[in-house]
C-alpha cells in the first residue's frame, strides 16, 4: 500500500488546545478535521490518539476503534497510525501496537525501535503481515543506521517507506529547505528509489515541502509539525494548511 501524496498530521503527540484551540483532541474531532482536510486536498490521514486526560496514547484496542469509525465516516480515505514513544512507551510496546492495531499503515522512528533488541525481525514480521511500516529518520546518521538495519530485501524493495524529518531537533524547531539535501544525497549513495515523504517543523514547513516536492517525494502538513503558513501568520485550522501547501505546490 503506497504512501498518499499529502498526508495531513492534525495533532501530535503534545500539543493541547492552548497550543490552538482549532487542534483536534477526540476522535470525533479528528474526524471533523480529517473530513475538512480532504476537502482541501489531502489524501491521507496520519492518526494520533489521546487518553481521556488528553495525553498520548498507544493502545491496538483504541487504534482498531478508532480505525473502525474513520473507516464508516471517510471510507475513502488512507489512515496511518503512529508508534510514537512519546516519552511513555518501550519497544517492545509500539511494536505489538504496530502489529496487532489492524492498521495497514505504521509509522516508527527507527531511533526508537532500535533501543531494544529485535529490529530486524520486526521490520521483517510486519512486511509479511501486510503492515507497511514507514521509517521515520531525523537525521542522516539514523538513515545510516536504518539501511544497517533492514533485511536487505526490504531496504532495496521499492516500496520501503520513508520520512524525513526536517526542524525537529533544531534551536527554535526551524526547518530550512536545504535541510533535505542530505537525505536525498544519501539515498543516491545508497542507489535506494523507496516511496519517500518529508514533514518539517515551524515557519519553513511549506518551502521545505515544496522541495521534497520537486525532488519526486511526498509531503505531510499539519499542526503536529507546525502552526504557521508560510507568511507566519497562524492558521486558522489544519484544513487552511492543507489549502496553503496544495496551492504553492500545485498539487
Amino acid at each position: 500500500m503506497s504512501l498518499p501524496s499529502l498526508m495531513v498530521a492534525p495533532n501530535g503527540a503534545t500539543k493541547t488546545k492552548t497550543d490552538h484551540p482549532a487542534l483536534p483532541i477526540t476522535l470525533d474531532e479528528v474526524a471533523e478535521t480529517a473530513r475538512a482536510c480532504m476537502a482541501a486536498g489531502a489524501d491521507g490521514l496520519h492518526l494520533h490518539l489521546r487518553d481521556i486526560e488528553g495525553g498520548h496514547l498507544l493502545d491496538s484496542g483504541a487504534y482498531r476503534e478508532a480505525l473502525e469509525h474513520l473507516a464508516r465516516e471517510l471510507p475513502a480515505l488512507p489512515v496511518q497510525i503512529t508508534t510514537e514513544a512519546g516519552g511513555r512507551y518501550d519497544p517492545g510496546h509500539q511494536k505489538y501496537v504496530a502489529l496487532h492495531s489492524g492498521a495497514r499503515l505504521v509509522s516508527a522512528a527507527w531511533r526508537e525501535i532500535t533501543r531494544e533488541e529485535g529490529a530486524p525481525s520486526f521490520y521483517a514480521y510486519a512486511a509479511e503481515r501486510g503492515v507497511a511500516v514507514q521509517h521515520i529518520l531525523y537525521d542522516v546518521s539514523d538513515a545510516e543506521g536504518l539501511a544497517a538495519t533492514l533485511p536487505e530485501g526490504l531496504l532495496r524493495d521499492p516500496a520501503l517507506q520513508l520520512i524525513f524529518v526536517l526542524g525537529r531537533y533544531v534551536d527554535g524547531q526551524v526547518s530550512k529547505p536545504a535541510m533535505l539535501k542530505p537525505f536525498t544525497d544519501w539515498m543516491k549513495r545508497e542507489r535506494l528509489e523507496p516511496d519517500w515523504m518529508l514533514c518539517a517543523f515551524g515557519q519553513g514547513e511549506t518551502d521545505c515541502l515544496r522541495a521534497a516536492n520537486k525532488s519526486g517525494g511526498k509531503c505531510r502538513v499539519g499542526f503536529e509539525n507546525s502552526l504557521v503558513n508560510k507568511d507566519g501568520s497562524v492558521a486558522r485550522d489544519n484544513a487552511e494548511r492543507v489549502a496553503e501547501v496544495v496551492s504553492k505546490l500545485g498539487l
